[in-house]
């Protein structure tokens, strides 16, 4: 859709909607006795609003064919997410909208570049029209990266020339996260072009850049980029702040951060901040919540309500220039959240386009996808591709010790350390005594049989495996395990079901089917979050110490985050963003 949402502009339409902010005649509906949220000011002031041809009439004191007193409950904007990967919530966008929706949420600005790493342009486009007949505006940033680096294989390549056609298309606000930043820096040609088919419109662009600093973060900068959402300290979100970027403070399924960077939140700078998730899986947004859930953290940090609710509101709206939205304003879209305080942000009651959609938490309006969505969500369905003859988990022994990848609690970093392997029968193999387990990344986009056998730190699995079609950014298959056979049965019970994520321990399997793209699930939320329940029931058993496994396995074959990480390509350095061997 649009980032303009287009209204009624007949004469008398028109002349009709200003009889009825003049106080003329009664409004189509009118929200009485409301605290209204001014993101404005920052004032909380008792008026009525008054609703007409889904915007707001006015503010004050107003009549019309229908009043509802919301007795004094807080009203605000809808809830603007300013960055979000919608295929992370492993839901299509209907099912996720049925999440978000009545937890506040009325417009995401995604980047979808998940499906494009998967789909290309078919798999943006389905994601761009799976909004038009949704009670959720969704926005996209065209990805940038596809893929994010040369380093791993993914299903598909945006080159400039298609990045230009896919910036024109409607409900586009921008350049997706920039991840190459050192082809950002030292000018790589390819990079300079996409980031000149943003500037030859006038358009924004977002920036991944963690860890980046001093002349390479101005130079960085000076290329036009101007937000991150990588921050994970104090100091390196104050210097992104001062070179102009707007700070985007993470709080997913999997990466943190908004207790190290709230401090640098201040009546000064707070217009430069948004809220947002990246990456959030269904059970945490139905059991926890969404924008309301960091809401509620972020007040509970000490941030003072209004002011986190300018962050998911004005500033977005603002910084991604959603005109109509991000207020309670006359002429400003219906889009409206009623809360019962300013503590728990529970939404009482959500408004799209002055229609009430969604009540106590749940939604009350159910609309569907468009057949034409539905289609190409089934096209996308066959993309498991993988060539069986040449998988081998083996890895001959040699002498010397072995790099391997260390989680990091609540974040996608990684560590990387130096061990003694353990060999068995000529071979290195896993140790799960020694949290050493085995890792393999196989691509699965050509069946060209690639892969790369590795080790981590940090799952704890005393037996079984885990394997995912989820593996960002190239989404290839991730495989930890305690042993090779049942790593190998893995791989083919979720080849079988078309991608998901699966798991095994002794007798026991369960899979989450994702059949689109190997992403995302058909299923409405509430299914696939009991699924998700079942698995880390089981993943628990297995000896897993993180809470969201799936997760955090997800961002292991992600090269561009630090500091060392696995694609079907190799064991990558990303410190020196070269391919390193397994043995020092």
């Amino acid at each position: 859709m649009s980032l303009v949402t287009p209204i009624d502009t007949t004469l008398e339409s028109r002349r009709q909607f200003l009889r009825c902010a003049r106080g003329e005649e009664p409004c189509d509906l009118v929200l009485k006795n409301a605290q209204v949220i001014n993101t404005f000011t920052g004032e909380i002031v008792q008026q009525d609003v008054g609703l007409c041809q889904g915007l707001i009439a006015g503010l004050g004191q107003y009549h019309g064919h229908r009043e509802i007193d919301i007795k004094q409950r807080y009203l605000c904007p809808g809830f603007i997410e300013g960055h979000i990967h919608i295929e992370s919530s492993m839901l299509c966008p209907d099912g996720f909208a049925s999440a978000v929706v009545p937890r506040g949420t009325t417009a995401v600005v995604c980047d979808p570049h998940e499906i494009a790493n998967v789909l290309g342009l078919e798999g943006i486009l389905y994601m761009l029209g799976s909004t038009e007949n949704l009670f959720l505006d969704i926005f996209a940033m065209i990805p940038s990266c596809v893929p994010a680096t040369n380093m791993e294989t993914s299903g598909a390549t945006l080159t400039a020339k298609d990045i230009s056609r896919l910036l024109d298309l409607s409900g586009v606000a921008g350049l997706a996260e920039m991840m190459n930043f050192p082809g950002t820096v030292y000018g790589a040609p390819d990079v300079i072009m996409k980031l000149g088919a943003a500037f030859e419109r006038g358009m924004i662009i977002d920036g991944h850049a963690p860890g980046l600093t001093g002349k390479q973060l101005q130079a960085y900068c000076g290329a036009g980029i101007s937000s991150d959402h990588e921050c994970t300290t104090l100091e390196e979100a104050r210097e992104k702040l001062r070179a102009g970027m707007y700070i985007f403070i993470r709080e997913g399924s999997t990466a943190k951060n908004l207790e190290a960077l709230l401090p640098l939140v201040s009546p000064a700078t707070a217009r430069r901040f948004l809220l947002v998730s990246d990456d959030r899986h269904p059970d945490d947004l139905l059991q926890e919540g969404h924008l309301d859930y960091i809401l509620k953290k972020a007040v509970a940090c000490g941030l003072d309500p209004v002011i986190a609710l300018q962050m998911v509101t004005i500033n977005p709206s603002e910084r991604f220039d959603l005109k109509m939205r991000g207020a309670v304003a006359p002429g400003y879209l219906a889009d409206l959240t009623i809360l019962d305080d300013l503590v728990d942000f529970t939404p009482h009651q959500v408004y799209k386009k002055g229609r009430l959609v969604a009540e106590n938490g749940q939604s009350i309006i159910f609309p569907s996808s468009h057949k034409s969505v539905k289609k190409t969500a089934a096209e996308a369905t066959n993309t498991i591709h993988l060539n069986w003859q040449r998988l081998d988990f083996k890895i001959p022994a040699q002498k010397g010790l072995i790099r391997v990848i260390n989680c990091v609690e609540n974040q996608i970093v990684t560590e990387m350390s130096e061990t003694e392997p353990t060999i068995i029968d000529g071979y290195t193999v896993a140790d799960p005594r020694r949290d050493l387990l085995k890792i393999s990344v196989i691509e699965r986009h050509l069946a060209s049989g690639d892969m790369t056998n590795g080790f981590v730190r940090g799952f704890g699995i005393k037996q079984g495996a885990i394997a995912s079609t989820v593996a960002h950014d190239s989404h290839n298959l991730i495989i930890v395990g305690t042993d090779d056979e049942v790593m190998l049965a893995a791989a083919h019970l979720v080849a079988d079901n078309g991608g998901g994520i699966a798991l095994i321990h002794n007798d026991k399997s369960i899979i989450l089917p994702l059949p689109v793209a190997g992403l995302m699930s058909t299923a409405p939320a509430e299914e696939v979050t009991a699924r998700l329940s079942d698995m880390k029931r089981l993943a628990k058993q297995m000896g897993v110490k993180e809470t969201n496994p799936f997760m955090l396995l997800s961002f292991l074959a992600l090269p561009v985050i630090p500091s060392f990480k696995i694609t079907d390509q190799g064991l990558i350095d990303v410190d020196t963003f070269q391919t390193v061997p397994l043995y020092v």
